[in-house]
């Protein structure tokens, strides 16, 4: 990645650059860095959760990711117990291939646009941050690991030290072509770091204090 290109299938000044690797992603905030002297990277799986649950309630300080009470909400999305595609991209059609409905939690179904969306086409979370469900799946700085047992307490991003370079990453949100159950704020995907195959990986920066 290099700041002031667009590898992004979906073409637009507003929309969400996708087609991006985590060691892409990475490349970009050190990039940044440098040009503005100020510390950007990738947000913590715990602090990503935090994020898109958007309780300012909720102490940031004392979370880590899947724990529901710490980081302010309980329901799968920060607006409530479903979704609907006026309030997200994803897709909201059946996918039959894989036998996936295009409803949650006994929510409607909906459309399936094929693309990703410009930001600011659906309504912020109460952080003022959009697209936190949907749209593209966004990497964080974590590895990969199936549970949360050992996992940080502060917020903090879990390195596995011994890790190969190639080690898993994992992406939150869901994504355009997905059902609404991987919209949920606390679905996680795993993905190799090097992946920059799919229109659908994306991420976004933290600017750290």
């Amino acid at each position: 990645a290099v700041i002031g290109t667009n590898p992004a299938h979906f073409k637009g000044n507003n929309r969400p650059v996708e087609t991006v690797s985590w060691e892409d992603a990475i490349a970009f905030c050190t990039q940044l860095s440098q040009k503005t002297g100020r510390p950007y990277r990738l947000p913590s799986e715990a602090e990503w959760e935090y994020a898109c649950r958007a309780n300012p309630v909720a102490r940031a300080g004392s979370l880590r990711a899947g724990d529901a009470i710490g980081n302010g909400t309980v329901t799968p999305f920060h607006f409530g117990e479903t979704i609907t595609t006026d309030l997200a991209n994803y897709r909201g059609t059946d996918n039959k291939e894989y036998n996936r409905s295009g409803s949650y939690g006994g929510g409607p179904k909906g459309i399936y646009r094929e693309e990703t969306t410009p930001v600011g086409s659906f309504p912020a979370n109460a952080f003022g941050l959009y697209d936190m469900h949907g749209n593209v799946w966004e990497w964080c700085q974590d590895h990969w690991h199936s549970n949360y047992e050992g996992a940080p307490t502060d917020g903090s991003a879990w390195i596995d030290p011994e890790a190969e370079k190639d080690a898993n990453r994992l992406l939150r949100g869901g994504s355009w072509p997905f059902d609404p159950r991987f919209c949920r704020s606390a679905c996680r995907i795993i993905n190799l770091p090097g992946n920059r195959s799919d229109f659908y990986l994306g991420f976004r920066v933290v600017c750290s204090a």
